[in-house]
């Protein structure tokens, strides 16, 4: 038993001109959504959702602006050279993107804001991402990444290639779509998370099995007000939203 990340669900207050700003920023396009309820957005060319490599962007309308607190997961972009870098950052910027200060010091990849505030970075060519597509890497902060690592390796049946004290590293054992990686960090978690991934059981999976095995696993459920909806709402080890989607 698995479960599959299928898409990146980032807050919003206005749906619409943040996924537009992402389908631009990714080469992707809004496939579908609801206009001030949630934009989603995915690649172009005949693209199926769920799909084995790309892990889509979903934007969701909240009344609530972005505090000044600083996101707990993240997006890395891929680049394939030091001029395609330069060529992208421009590019975002010019799209509504922002210089964004983290505390990064003086680092060979830049970190960007979109429209509202939300923390994302643009990497140098790294050889590991080359054809990968736009997206890289989803990032968590975390205090301990190896509780992480072993949280939702076995959540997501997904090997581990890298580990140490500060940081590891998974990906689908197919080889295939952009990494989730864990940083170590000083800061802790202190307000609703931004940005959190979604998952999906595979086809004929029980849903509720699997949201049982994720309790098992560490997980805790989350009630953010959410109401009646045809998802679970659940927290990770440390404290990390996330969702379990019913297949649809």
């Amino acid at each position: 038993m698995a479960l599959r990340p299928v898409q990146v669900n980032i807050k919003a207050l206005d749906d619409s001109a943040v996924g537009r700003f992402w389908a631009e920023a990714l080469g992707w396009s809004v496939s579908s959504g609801v206009p001030g309820v949630t934009t989603y957005v995915g690649p172009v060319g005949g693209f199926v959702w769920p799909d084995p490599v790309a892990v889509c962007v979903d934007v969701v309308t909240v009344p609530e602006p972005k505090t000044t607190t600083k996101n707990r997961v993240h997006l890395d972009l891929a680049t394939t050279s030091a001029a395609h870098q330069a060529e992208l950052v421009a590019r975002l910027q010019a799209l509504g993107a922002t210089p964004a200060d983290v505390g990064q010091g003086k680092v060979p990849w830049t970190v960007l804001a979109d429209p509202e505030g939300n923390e994302f970075c643009v990497l140098e060519p790294r050889e590991i991402y080359r054809d990968i597509g736009p997206i890289a890497a989803v990032v968590v902060d975390c205090a301990d990444p190896q509780v992480m690592a072993r949280f939702w390796g076995e959540a997501m049946d997904w090997p581990l290639h890298e580990v140490t004290d500060d940081h590891a590293v998974l990906r689908s054992a197919k080889g295939v779509g952009p990494y989730l990686e864990f940083l170590r960090t000083p800061d802790v978690k202190t307000v609703p998370d931004r940005v959190h991934l979604d998952l999906l059981p595979y086809p004929g999976d029980d849903r509720a099995a699997e949201v049982a095995r994720l309790r098992a696993l560490g997980a805790t459920d989350l009630d953010l007000g959410q109401g009646d909806v045809p998802w679970t709402r659940l927290a990770d080890p440390e404290g990390h939203e996330f969702c379990v989607l019913a297949p649809s």
